[in-house]
């Protein structure tokens, strides 16, 4: 009597490359996407406003209140785009995610100790201002990425590369022209892209992949 082994068939019935499924559903992105909506909307209302660069210590404190609020709004946009594996399943695509967790962060916490009038002048925060940019460019790169791996669809898919390219438009504003001119551009590009970025995702949340 002989015996014969063979290797266990492979099962025809599974998609090969099939995308897991994301990691939050319709409702989570519908509340994330409100929050960036909010967070959006106090940063642009501070500019129209008081102005990016105040120079009274209270419009100061407004701008970095309302910044700090957008930044949470970030975070919001963040998740959504963990969850949902936005940036594709790489661990480079992975980690880009990572690194915006870390400038992001400690550009929230300068927006925080800086929005202090007691802790503004203080010598070691000055070094943390630079992640503000940092973070924004950072943001920039994740849309690019995001719309390249094309796990997001339809519109939601192109419209972080408008929101996320505040900092490509907005930053060279301020640098050459300043104030009141940059404060409109900057507070208007905030609601073409982020404001209508999350209004997009508390709409069409399915678009993201979630379920």
């Amino acid at each position: 009597m002989t015996i014969r082994t063979e290797p266990v068939p492979a099962r025809t019935d599974v998609l090969t490359g099939q995308q897991p499924p994301a990691a939050i559903t319709v409702g989570g992105v519908r509340k994330l996407g409100l929050a960036l909506t909010a967070g959006t909307a106090a940063w642009a209302a501070s500019m129209f406003t008081v102005g990016n660069n105040p120079t009274d210590s209270l419009g100061l404190t407004i701008t970095d209140a309302t910044g700090g609020l957008f930044q949470l709004g970030l975070f919001a946009l963040l998740a959504v785009q963990v969850r949902t594996r936005a940036t594709g399943l790489t661990k480079v695509a992975r980690g880009m995610l990572v690194v915006e967790h870390v400038l992001l962060a400690i550009a929230t916490l300068w927006s925080v100790l800086h929005a202090v009038p007691a802790l503004r002048d203080a010598a070691w925060l000055v070094p943390m201002d630079i992640f503000w940019p940092l973070s924004m460019l950072g943001m920039a790169v994740i849309g690019v990425k995001l719309a390249i791996t094309g796990r997001w669809k339809g519109v939601v898919r192109i419209w972080p590369v408008v929101a996320e390219s505040w900092a490509v438009v907005t930053v060279p504003v301020f640098a050459i022209f300043g104030s009141p001119l940059a404060d409109y551009v900057g507070g208007g590009h905030l609601l073409i892209g982020y404001m209508t970025l999350g209004v997009l995702l508390m709409l069409r949340p399915q678009l993201t992949g979630a379920r």
